[in-house]
């Protein structure tokens, strides 16, 4: 085996693994699964953390698409539906059994795969979206009215709300729709039907 594609097996096996295990799984067990050396995998990468990084890459950056962040802000498309493809495109790309598991592993064992992804999703989708409900509804913009931290989970509630079928799936491994597309959809009407009158109090009372 060539050395990329050794790799390339060390980090397609590593991602199992931690899926499976958790963080607290040791990389010597790794080794044992793949039946190699211990050393070998510390050939190509120096260290456990090291590895650990490599798999935030390949799950989690290399999912999340650029374009999202534009979508948000597309106001030539309401938000509505700005919201439902977002999702759409979201769970098609998160509610997979590697991604899920290493995501819930990394918050419980305090590693930052978590905390950098979801800073990731607050500054590109959850605080745009805030942003693009005021104007719609004419409210003061973010520079007039900074976001208050009401309208930011009004949007995290949204956001887990649909996440939440990923956990029950691949973490509680308990029965949930296989199509999901008309459930998306449906949160996100519910959301913003509920959503409008509250923001228009938040914005009065300030």
């Amino acid at each position: 085996m060539r050395a990329a594609e050794r790799e390339r097996f060390i980090l397609d096996e590593a991602i199992k693994f931690f899926a499976e295990q958790g963080f607290s799984g040791q990389t010597r067990e790794l080794a044992k699964r793949m039946g190699m050396t211990h050393s070998a995998i510390y050939r190509h990468f120096p260290s456990k953390e090291a590895l650990i990084e490599r798999v935030y890459e390949e799950i989690y950056l290399s999912r999340w698409s650029p374009a999202w962040a534009g979508l948000i802000r597309d106001r030539s498309i309401p938000l509505q539906t700005r919201l439902s493809q977002f999702y759409l495109e979201y769970v098609g790309q998160v509610f997979e059994y590697n991604w899920v598991r290493i995501f819930v592993f990394s918050g419980l064992k305090s590693f930052d795969i978590t905390k950098r992804y979801l800073q990731i999703v607050r500054e590109q989708i959850i605080e745009p979206a805030c942003c693009e409900l005021r104007h719609d509804l004419k409210l003061p913009s973010r520079d007039a009215m900074p976001l208050s931290e009401r309208e930011i989970e009004m949007f995290w509630g949204l956001h887990g709300r649909i996440f939440y079928m990923a956990i029950r799936r691949f973490v509680y491994e308990t029965p949930t729709p296989e199509q999901l597309d008309d459930i998306v959809r449906d949160a996100v009407r519910v959301f913003l039907d509920g959503s409008k009158p509250l923001m228009r109090e938040i914005a009065a009372a300030r």
